[in-house]
C-alpha cells in the first residue's frame, strides 16, 4: 500500500518541491496553499488539491478529513509556510505577532491535533516543519521568524518525546538562503559553500526524515544552510 503525504503551501517553492521529491518516492499526495494554481499543480503529480490557509484550523482540520476519505490514511506531513512580517524588533505591532504565531508555530500544533490520533491507530507516521537556520542565530532582519521558529525547536522536541513510544517522529529542517528568493552577493559571500541552496536539496533532506532510513531520527533540527550556522 502507498504511503500518503500531506503538504502545506505547496504550490511553489520548498512546498512544491517536497510534494514532487514525494510523488516521485511513491507517495500519494494532499498538497494545500491559498492559490487557485494549486489544482493544476496536483494535477502534475497525480494528487489532491485542497485550497485553503495553514493559519485556520478549519483549513488544516478540512485538508486533514479530506485526505484520509480520500486515501485513508495518512502517513507523512510536511509542515511549509510562508514568510511573517519583517520589520525593526520594537517598530512590529502585536498584531504581526500573532499573526507569525498562526504562521509559524499553531500551524504544527493544530496539523498534529488533527493528524496524531490517525498515525496513533496506524502504528506509526512522521512530520518534518520547514524552519529557518535563524531559529539558532536569530537575524535582526527577519525577528518575528527568528523567535517564533526558536519555539517550535521546543515545540517539536516535546513533541517528539511525547510520541516516539508510538512510532511516530517529529523533525525541523532548518534551510538557510534558498534559490526560491534572490540572495544579495554580500549574503553569499557570508556562506561558506559561496552559493544558495536549491528547494530539491530540502526536499531531499525531509523526504529522508519521512523515510523508514531516518526511523531512529526525532526531535531534531537539520540545517541545511551551507554552513552559514555559526554555532555548535
Amino acid at each position: 500500500m502507498a504511503k500518503v503525504a500531506i503538504v502545506t503551501a505547496a504550490g511553489k517553492g520548498i512546498g512544491a518541491a517536497c510534494a514532487k521529491y514525494l510523488s516521485n518516492a511513491g507517495y500519494r499526495l494532499a498538497v494545500m496553499s491559498r492559490s487557485d494554481d494549486i489544482i493544476a499543480f496536483a494535477e502534475s503529480i497525480d494528487g489532491l488539491a485542497v485550497k485553503g490557509s495553514v493559519t485556520k484550523k478549519e483549513d488544516l482540520d478540512h485538508l486533514v478529513k479530506t485526505t484520509y476519505d480520500t486515501f485513508g490514511r495518512v502517513d507523512a506531513v510536511v509542515n511549509n509556510t510562508g514568510h511573517p512580517a519583517k520589520g525593526e524588533l520594537l517598530e512590529l505591532e502585536g498584531k504581526e505577532w500573532h499573526q507569525g504565531l498562526d504562521l509559524l508555530l499553531l500551524n504544527v500544533h493544530f496539523m498534529a491535533q488533527a493528524v496524531t490520533p490517525l498515525m496513533i491507530r496506524q502504528l506509526g507516521g512522521a512530520f518534518v516543519n520547514i524552519s529557518t537556520f535563524a531559529a539558532f542565530e536569530p537575524k535582526p532582519s527577519f525577528p518575528i521568524s527568528s523567535v517564533l521558529r526558536a519555539s517550535l525547536a521546543s515545540y517539536a522536541k516535546l513533541y517528539a518525546d511525547r510520541f516516539a513510544s508510538q512510532g511516530i517522529r517529529m523533525n525541523n529542517v532548518l534551510p538557510g538562503f534558498m534559490d526560491s528568493y534572490p540572495v544579495a552577493d554580500s549574503v553569499l559571500k557570508e556562506i561558506p559553500m559561496a552559493r544558495s541552496g536549491s528547494v530539491e536539496e530540502i526536499a531531499k533532506t525531509a523526504g529522508f526524515l519521512l523515510s523508514d532510513d531516518a526511523s531512529y531520527i526525532t526531535g531534531q533540527n537539520i540545517r541545511v544552510d551551507g554552513g552559514i550556522t555559526r554555532s555548535i
